[in-house]
C-alpha cells in the first residue's frame, strides 16, 4: 500500500513538474495553432472570394481556398511543434513515406485529380456545352475534380473519370448535336425538287439552329435509289425529339408530292441444272 502510494506521489511530481516547466510553451502553442488556423481559415476564404469575384470557374476557386488553408495548416503545425521543443524533421520523414505509399495506393485517383485541374485551367468545355469522348456524347452538367458528369436527353447521367478525358479526341460542339438523316427516291425523280420538298419540311422545325442552313444533297446513288443526305444542327435537350420530327415530316412532303419512295428490289435468275 505504500509502495502504491510513493509511486502515485513521485508521477504527481514528474506531471506537476512538467506542467510547471513547460507550461508556457504548452500555452503558447496550443495559441499559435488556434491563432494559426483561424487565420488559414480566413486566407483560404478570401482567396475564394477574390476568385470568384473575378468571374473564375467556381471549383478551381474552391480548390484554391482549400490547397491554400492546408497548407498554411501544415506551416502553423510545423511552427507550433517547434515552440514544444519537438523536432519536426522525423516527422516530416515519416509523412513523406506516408504520403509516397499512399500516392501509390490511390494513384488512380490522384490521375483523375489532375485531370480535373487541367479541365479547368484550360476550360476545353464548359457546363452546358455538348460534348463526345470515348464514343460516348451528352451534354456537359457537372464538371468536378474527379470527373466530369454528362447528361443526355433520356436524362440520363453519365460519370466519366477525368482521365479518360484528358488526352482523348474530343468533339465539342457547345449546346447543340448535329442531325445526319438520308432518305432515297426514284431514279427517274426531279432532284432538285426532291431537295426543295425537303427544305421546305425542315423549315417547319422552329428548334433547329438559327443561323445554321440544313445541308441538303445527293449523297450516293443505290442499287434502286438516289440517295439524299440531310445535315442539320438541334438542341441537344431535344435531339432524337427532332430526328423523328424531321424524318416525318420529309417523308409527308415527299409522299405528297407524288415522289417515289422505292423498296430495294433484288432481280434473281433461276439457272437450269444439268442432267
Amino acid at each position: 500500500m505504500d509502495l502504491d502510494l510513493a509511486q502515485i506521489q513521485k508521477l504527481t511530481d514528474a506531471a506537476t513538474e512538467f506542467v510547471v516547466t513547460y507550461s508556457f510553451q504548452i500555452l503558447g502553442a496550443v495559441f499559435l495553432f488556434i491563432l494559426g488556423a483561424w487565420i488559414a481559415g480566413k486566407i483560404g476564404k478570401k482567396v475564394e472570394q477574390i476568385m470568384r469575384g473575378r468571374k473564375i470557374d467556381v471549383t478551381l476557386s474552391v480548390f484554391t481556398g482549400s490547397i491554400i488553408k492546408v497548407i498554411l495548416m501544415v506551416m502553423v503545425v510545423i511552427i507550433a511543434l517547434g515552440n514544444l521543443g519537438i523536432s519536426v524533421t522525423p516527422l516530416l520523414a515519416a509523412i513523406g513515406a506516408l504520403g509516397l505509399g499512399f500516392g501509390l495506393a490511390i494513384q488512380g485517383m490522384l490521375a483523375n485529380y489532375a485531370a480535373g485541374f487541367t479541365i479547368i485551367i484550360t476550360r476545353p468545355f464548359v457546363v452546358g456545352d455538348t460534348i463526345q469522348v470515348r464514343g460516348v456524347s451528352g451534354l456537359v452538367d457537372e464538371v468536378q475534380l474527379g470527373y466530369t458528369i454528362l447528361i443526355n436527353e433520356d436524362s440520363v447521367r453519365i460519370q466519366i473519370p477525368n482521365r479518360l478525358v484528358i488526352g482523348e479526341i474530343l468533339h465539342n460542339s457547345n449546346n447543340n448535336s448535329l442531325v445526319e438523316l438520308s432518305i432515297g427516291v426514284a431514279y427517274d425523280s426531279d432532284t432538285q425538287q426532291v431537295i426543295e420538298l425537303i427544305l421546305a419540311a425542315l423549315g417547319k422545325i422552329e428548334d433547329i439552329k438559327s443561323g445554321s442552313v440544313p445541308i441538303v444533297g445527293i449523297d450516293n446513288f443505290g442499287d434502286s435509289s438516289i440517295n439524299f443526305g440531310v445535315r442539320f444542327w438541334v438542341p441537344t435537350t431535344k435531339l432524337y425529339e427532332l430526328r423523328y420530327a424531321a424524318n416525318k415530316l420529309i417523308h409527308d412532303a415527299i409522299l405528297q408530292a407524288g415522289v417515289v419512295i422505292p423498296f430495294p428490289q433484288r432481280e434473281v435468275t433461276m439457272l437450269e441444272s444439268k442432267q
